[in-house]
């Protein structure tokens, strides 16, 4: 693994020549998402590394590998633990990444449906593939949905874990997917996995964002932001929020740093201990209790004061030594709407796709439903509300439910292949989207216009029609057959051909 650069290798003041773009708040957003497999029906055996394996068969005869770049720009790849996997074409805006998202689910839909046909000739007519978008399996192994933002270099780690941290663990009100567990239902499934902050483990441990220093960019300029808390979310909103707002946050934080300014706004929500503050905001389904320990609680409610925000006080009048999701949130909330007022041009320009307007107004309204208890305003888009509200109809109707059957509820809502939950709850409106089929399975074939993914997917598209032997990956294309050329795309901004990619192109 490369050795972590940190910012003191290139601050802001540096004069060396830069990207266009590392000077604005222009971002990069990319969404990996693990898919839980196995299968049901069979006549006589059959596991679930079998069946991804022929669900990979035809990506297999057409690349010779189980990892490969589509058309569109995205990877697609077999994971450990024989897990389907699916990286995004890098996106300028969360609008496109959703969408992007959204062709990777297609995709997947299509391979096993695909297996699940050859599968019924050999193993029986009532075989059925199950393809999971969740993080937890019936046997609780857990897999992951990874975000990566593109941040300026000079954001440091220690600020990453003190500023943006809290941030993403209290956002899960908004983006939990929500999970039966033996001890009740929780709002996150990642939570009871996570146990470290900010650390470069994914093995022994498993942080919250992974440290590994791989910017897919100019390492002078940038780093990539790995973060592993997220859920996998059904919910289109969701998606589009938990990307919108972090952008927001990360530009806040960005501006600060930029200026030398280690301690920001952000600082005072600083947490004792990211994973027990994590648990503990995951089980209290009421969303309003103190669970969460601060390192410096005063200089929180100095805040909360200077902002004008209303401290939670309880029963007997007083205030908690420790704070609440929500507090913080809104208070993530009220530092950005005020961050976005001094910088809104530069912001409108980081968002081809979105209105900042729009994304503060859904997250005021989703804050203020949480706090009124009004959980029917958000059924139609937070996956744990949705689900959660779904399984407490089902139990008045049937009061004998069992744990088991409200586990089989959870992981249906999740298939993307056989499950009949969630696409009846868009089909009857209960469920808010905010892509179109058809933009979704135009995505499966191209890539975003604007970014390097155009390139990359024009060139896999040509590669294979020539019939050439080809590899790349997220920075490189390279022909080995029937000639040798290779190009590098540094800049994950720019989506115009140089002379090393139009050699390259014309070689095929």
């Amino acid at each position: 693994m490369p050795q972590l650069r940190d910012s003191s290798n290139q601050g802001p003041g540096n004069t060396t020549s830069r990207s266009p773009d590392y000077d604005s708040f222009h971002r990069i957003f990319g969404v990996e998402t693990e898919y839980g497999v196995s299968v049901t029906g069979t006549d006589k055996p059959c596991d679930p590394g079998q069946v991804a394996m022929m669900m990979f068969a035809p990506i297999l005869s057409r690349t010779r590998s189980t990892n490969t770049y589509l058309e569109n720009g995205s990877r697609l790849y077999l994971d450990v633990g024989s897990h389907p996997e699916y990286a995004t074409a890098e996106a300028r805006d969360p609008a496109t990444a959703l969408t992007q998202d959204l062709a990777g689910e297609s995709i997947m839909r299509r391979l096993a449906l695909g297996a699940q046909q050859r599968l019924r000739k050999t193993h029986g007519e009532h075989a059925a593939i199950h393809l999971f978008k969740d993080n937890v399996d019936s046997a609780g192994h857990a897999f992951g949905c990874h975000e990566n933002y593109l941040v300026r270099r000079y954001v440091s780690l220690p600020i990453i874990k003190a500023q943006l941290l809290p941030f993403l663990v209290t956002r899960q009100l908004l983006t939990g997917a929500g999970r039966v567990t033996q001890n009740g239902f929780e709002i996150t499934q990642r939570a009871a996995f996570l146990d470290e902050g900010v650390s470069s483990s994914t093995t022994r441990f498993r942080p919250m964002v992974n440290t590994r220093d791989e910017p897919h960019a100019d390492p002078d300029e940038f780093r990539r932001l790995h973060v592993i808390i997220g859920d996998s979310n059904r919910s289109q909103w969701a998606t589009k929020m938990k990307l919108a707002t972090t952008h927001l946050v990360l530009c806040a934080i960005e501006s600060a740093a930029k200026q030398g300014v280690v301690a920001s706004s952000f600082e005072c929500c600083a947490l004792t201990d990211p994973s027990r503050s994590n648990k503990a905001m995951s089980a209290d389904l009421s969303c309003s209790k103190p669970v969460i320990q601060l390192e410096d609680i005063d200089a929180f409610r100095t805040m909360q004061q200077k902002l004008g925000l209303r401290p939670t006080v309880f029963a007997d009048g007083q205030h908690s030594d420790a704070v609440t999701a929500l507090e913080i949130q809104y208070l993530y909330l009220d530092i950005v709407s005020r961050f976005i007022e001094s910088h809104r041009v530069q912001i409108e320009q980081s968002l081809p796709n979105t209105d900042c307007s729009d994304i503060l107004c859904e997250w005021r309204t989703a804050l203020d439903a949480l706090d009124a208890k009004d959980f029917s305003t958000l059924s139609d888009r937070v996956d744990w509300v949705a689900k959660y509200q779904l399984l407490s109809e089902m139990a008045k109707r049937n009061p004998a439910l069992s744990e088991v059957q409200a586990r089989q509820i959870d992981m249906d809502y999740h298939d993307i292949v056989n499950g009949s939950i969630y696409s009846s709850l868009v089909a009857h409106g209960l469920m808010k989207t905010l892509v179109t089929d058809d933009a979704a399975e135009h995505a499966v074939e191209n890539p975003p216009e604007d970014t390097r993914a155009a390139l990359r997917g024009t060139f896999v598209r040509q590669a294979l029609d020539a019939g050439a032997t080809f590899t790349c990956d997220w920075t490189h294309l390279k022909t080995t057959a029937p000639t040798r050329h290779t190009a590098e795309l540094i800049d994950p901004f720019a989506f115009t051909p140089d002379s090393e990619y139009q050699q390259l192109m014309e070689s095929l």
